[in-house]
């Protein structure tokens, strides 16, 4: 490493951001890259650790200590060239990934992790800045045809890849726009769509074709996570296509089978969000929900139900509260217990800043209403007993509640999709498919791939990517018998 001792001299530096009051007033970031001086600091505290756990801890295998070495040193292009050798999107993950390669950091044994997800996003804005990040046509053509269904970052990743191998690949999205859960579903604040529709245009360039509003399936029925105008049958696309890539997201919520959720007002997370990115993108929106003036009560502990928070208090809720089933994680995680894996602890994110009770150890029992309409959740204390969750004797509570929004993950991709073309599953409901050996990504049918949430089920960005990516391979060498994609 270029800087031996950076990691004993310098401490680290959080990336600046807009105030929880000022920010709350619009949909943009508020979340600023690294100054040049700062990202080098912040690349000197890599240490020279011998075994780089967060190349293992990263999803898509980056290869953090060389292009923390060359931030050090300022040479962000090539440190630029490094990081997308193994992510196409890392404007996305600099985001919002939730970084399981710091948790993996050798420095984070004893000592606050090197800010490997703010180097990463300073090389990728810096990239963008200085023109570096420009399209790779492929210098020959391969006259395959390739399908990709779902536009998210799995689909993304896959159809890039395989754009420049010199395959002629053709993205079906559902949606008005590319994107899946990236563009409806994460919020405006957490990651503006431009980031997304440059890179689109930088995939056109590279030969990738997309047609949205395009449902690839039978039984279509048109809801919140589907603006599709045109159905195509997945024979159709077996006759026109030498592979298909299935890499739609986990959209089948978790329900919450209680008396009362019949009542107005209690929607799914994924009701609530896509509007509101409809609205940001200019779209007119016809009985958006909204949470200016009422009481929301979100139900799930994890990211969405962060996302629900941030939007409902830009809404001008009049108070906004979090529930979570489990127990409140330690507010610091055992580090010798847990290293290098993802540690369970208290994380605040940036819309709890802007204001949100939060509870935990809490099972709602029942909501209540009059004319149709919810009013009150009954909610109750638990724990957990001889590894079971039971209810605290006499803890029984209600709190007003006007909107009721449940965030307590996806169990499933649409079934649909998988049922139409006759893919088997998994006992979660995923096309069924391995990672590893002859025919890895393939599913049951021939010539039919899977990847992303498709397979794996819900899961991370980071994940999609890595797994677009791979999939990407297994279908280059399934078309050409060999490939030189990277694995």
């Amino acid at each position: 490493m270029g800087k031996v001792t950076g990691f004993l001299e310098y401490q680290r530096l959080q990336e600046a951001s807009e105030a929880p009051q000022s920010r709350k007033k619009h949909y943009k970031e508020f979340v600023l890259h690294l100054s040049d001086a700062d990202a080098q600091i912040q690349g000197a505290r890599c240490m020279d650790c011998g075994i780089p756990f967060c190349n293992n801890g990263c999803p898509v295998n980056n290869i953090i200590p060389d292009w923390n070495d060359l931030v050090y040193h300022g040479n962000y292009q090539e440190a630029l060239e490094v990081l997308h050798s193994t992510n196409n999107f890392p404007e996305f993950t600099g985001r919002i990934c939730p970084a399981p390669c710091e948790a993996a950091c050798t420095l984070g044994i004893n000592n606050d992790p090197v800010g490997i997800k703010s180097i990463e996003h300073f090389i990728i804005d810096k990239g963008w800045e200085n023109g570096w990040v420009v399209p790779q046509a492929p210098a020959v053509k391969t006259g395959k045809k390739v399908a990709v269904v779902g536009a998210g970052p799995a689909g993304m990743a896959a159809a890039q890849q395989l754009a420049r191998a010199g395959h002629d690949v053709t993205v079906f999205e559902k949606n008005d726009r590319v994107g899946g859960l990236l563009r409806y579903g994460i919020p405006d604040f957490k990651l503006e769509k431009s980031h997304i529709d440059r890179r689109v245009e930088q995939m056109k360039a590279e030969g990738v074709t997309f047609r949205t509003g395009v449902f690839v399936g039978k039984d279509f029925t048109p809801n919140v996570y589907n603006w599709a105008k045109e159905t195509i049958s997945p024979d159709q696309l077996k006759k026109d296509f030498d592979a298909i890539v299935i890499s739609g997201g986990a959209e089948q919520p978790r329900d919450l089978p209680v008396p009362g959720r019949e009542l107005k007002g209690v929607h799914f997370a994924m009701e609530f969000l896509p509007l509101q990115n409809k609205v940001n993108a200019g779209d007119k929106v016809k009985d958006q929900i909204m949470a200016t003036g009422k009481h929301v009560v979100v139900i799930g502990g994890g990211d969405t139900g962060s996302d629900c928070v941030g939007t409902s208090n830009r809404h001008g809720a009049a108070a906004v509260t979090q529930f979570e089933l489990l127990p409140q994680p330690p507010e610091q995680e055992n580090k010798p217990l847990v290293w290098p894996y993802w540690p369970t602890k208290l994380r605040t994110s940036s819309s709890h800043e802007e204001g949100c009770e939060r509870d935990w150890a809490v099972a709602t029992k029942r909501l209540e209403g009059k004319n149709g309409k919810v009013e009150k959740l009954i909610a109750v204390r638990v724990e957990w007993k001889d590894g079971k969750m039971v209810e605290v004797p006499n803890s029984e509570f209600e709190i007003k509640a006007d909107l009721v929004l449940l965030a307590m993950g996806f169990v499933s991709p649409v079934q649909q999709v998988l049922d139409a073309f006759g893919i088997d599953k998994d006992a979660r409901g995923n096309a069924k498919a391995t990672t590893d050996g002859d025919g890895c990504y393939q599913t049951s049918v021939d010539k039919v791939f899977a990847a992303g949430d498709m397979r794996r089920g819900q899961s991370l960005v980071v994940w999609a990517i890595r797994e677009g990516r791979q999939c990407a391979r297994a279908v280059d060498e399934f078309l050409m018998g060999s490939s030189v994609l990277p694995r």
